[in-house]
């Protein structure tokens, strides 16, 4: 888990909190210049980024590790503020909790990291279903085809290569197959 705050009792509660849970902490941060590079290189699990005295600082935060896209990222407060978490939601956080009991941390955990696996399928359905469709163009383009001809001949391929039908596609896309 990396935890990030502009306030250094606040990164020390916190990080004791989530090692109390069974986690490890691998990179308490206050500076938003290093959060980013810290986030791609550690990957964290998730990402813990504290409201301190600037709201702003907090969404500096949030923004550069959403950037990377590593992990999801857990806005903490205090108490509620509608208005911080309406812009962080802006800026790609999965979850916020208030400080209270830790399991009720726990809890949010084991949500972010389910709702976040999700977030990753789709994303790669959302890609083989792009490559498969610009293969599928190309496809027609080059051979004068209509598009369910187009999949019929990425299928029959894979098939008779046995590679998934996304590699085919990929393949036809990157121009390693000629078709």
């Amino acid at each position: 888990m990396l935890v990030a705050n502009e306030r250094q009792d606040r990164l020390v509660i916190v990080a004791d909190v989530i090692r109390g849970l069974g986690h490890d902490v691998i990179a308490p941060q206050i500076e938003v210049s290093e959060v980013g590079p810290i986030t791609a290189r550690e990957h964290p699990d998730v990402a813990f980024v504290g409201l301190g005295a600037s709201s702003q600082h907090a969404l500096e935060l949030i923004e550069q590790i959403v950037h990377e896209a590593a992990c999801p990222v857990v806005a903490l407060l205090h108490e509620p503020d509608p208005g911080f978490v309406m812009e962080a939601a802006k800026r790609g956080i999965f979850a916020y909790i208030t400080d209270g009991d830790p399991q009720d941390w726990q809890n949010s955990i084991e949500i972010v990291l389910r709702r976040f696996a999700e977030f990753r399928y789709l994303e790669g359905a959302f890609k083989r279903r792009t490559l498969t469709e610009r293969a599928k163009g190309i496809l027609m383009e080059r051979h004068g085809i209509d598009e369910e001809r187009a999949f019929q001949m990425i299928r029959e391929h894979s098939r008779e290569t046995k590679t998934k039908l996304v590699d085919t596609a990929e393949s036809i896309v990157d121009g390693t197959l000629a078709t």
